[in-house]
């Protein structure tokens, strides 16, 4: 789903909140994909247990506001996972996100059903680790041979090779197409669809798809 914009707007009215020091748009973007601790501590360094749980408070304030216009799928992404699902492929969501932020946003677009399992940062060890990874293919019973990670950040793409997992970049969302390949995704496409056709082409012995956030 297209939620950078919402991130970054929630990051921003967080750091106003709390009187820090401000930091533009793209160095608020650059860290998505990232849990929220991480990313807050690769925004202000010096960040001490109080001062994160101050941000983490205001940014859920304002994220999960009841009134928030919730994030727009991607073009063609609801038919893309209803095909897939339809073809046998596990589906699984690892997410810089906490577990209310995604299960509100799945609900919201009525994807959920897709999902054979999720794990969000709040769970596990953030993006890069690669413990969401590991964690989703046990549940599954598949290999991280068989495993691939379709993402939009550089973070995305490091979870999967620290998991012996394949990558494949979207240009559309964080991070742009040279970071993505740069940081060792397979190849980068410009649209959801073209997720399903380059599954199609290539010889993955049993591809499972992992979609990140």
């Amino acid at each position: 789903m297209d939620s950078a914009d919402r991130i970054v707007s929630c990051l921003r009215q967080t750091v106003h909140d709390l009187g820090l020091d401000p930091r533009s748009d793209a160095a608020l973007r650059d860290i998505i994909g990232l849990g929220l601790r991480e990313a807050v501590e690769q925004l202000y360094p010096d960040c001490d247990d109080a001062l994160f749980e101050a941000f983490k408070l205001r940014y859920r304030h304002h994220f999960l506001a009841p009134d928030a216009q919730q994030p727009a799928l991607f073009p063609q992404a609801r038919a893309t996972l209803e095909r897939l699902s339809e073809e046998g492929y596990f589906l699984a969501v690892a997410t810089g996100k906490g577990r209310q932020g995604l299960d509100r946003v799945l609900a919201a677009t009525g994807c959920a059903r897709y999902f054979h399992a999720t794990r969000c940062a709040d769970e596990c060890h953030s993006k890069p680790h690669p413990a969401m990874l590991q964690e989703l293919t046990d549940y599954l019973g598949v290999e991280a041979r068989e495993t691939l990670m379709v993402g939009d950040s550089e973070y995305d793409i490091l979870m999967a090779a620290n998991a012996g997992a394949a990558a494949l970049g979207v240009s559309f969302g964080v991070h742009g197409r040279d970071r993505l390949l740069r940081a060792g995704a397979r190849h980068c496409v410009d649209s959801v669809p073209e997720v399903r056709d380059w599954l199609r082409d290539q010889a993955l012995e049993v591809p499972t798809p992992v979609r990140a956030e």
